[in-house]
């Protein structure tokens, strides 16, 4: 038996579908969310080979809307590690799959933790940046936890 490297990025991709579409006649921002979530909780398990529960999802930004028809890449990609946390980020590009040209519609950052089956937190392994853009994806990670802290401060006043 052959034990896999951990797997730092996944790519998912396929055509949006006629059942995905919303009022306006595009795919529904909620089956974003889901492709999101499921190609962000692929990538948390390849790294940590564990159950994932999601922790945070934060900056969604929609850009610009996904046809029905057009081909779906769905790019998740592990840009830091805690001790028992994956900060994973995920770019969504669609567009016709005749002419082959993808536009970015989707980003947004998703923060896992690896847990034991009793739902514990569990340690992953620490990734480390090896080129320039990674240290910057790091780098983005980590100022976003900052903006989180301080939005989550704010936040504390109004939550029970």
């Amino acid at each position: 038996m052959t034990i896999a490297e951990p797997q730092r990025e996944i790519t998912l991709r396929f055509l949006a579908e006629p059942t995905e579409v919303n009022f306006g006649g595009k795919v529904h921002g909620g089956t974003v969310m889901k492709w999101i979530d499921q190609a962000a909780y692929t990538c948390a398990v390849g790294w940590s080979g564990r159950y994932c529960v999601t922790v945070y999802v934060g900056g969604i930004r929609f850009y610009q809307p996904i046809h029905i028809g057009d081909l779906v890449e769905v790019q998740a990609r592990l840009i830091y590690t805690g001790t028992t946390s994956m900060h994973i980020a995920v770019d969504v590009r669609s567009g016709d799959p005749k002419d082959r040209t993808m536009r970015q519609t989707t980003h947004c950052i998703i923060i896992f933790v690896a847990v034991d089956r009793d739902g514990q937190p569990v340690p992953v392994s620490a990734w480390e940046p090896q080129t320039d853009e990674d240290r910057a994806l790091r780098d983005y990670a980590q100022k976003l936890m900052s903006l989180r802290k301080s939005i989550d401060e704010e936040m504390s006043q109004y939550s029970e």
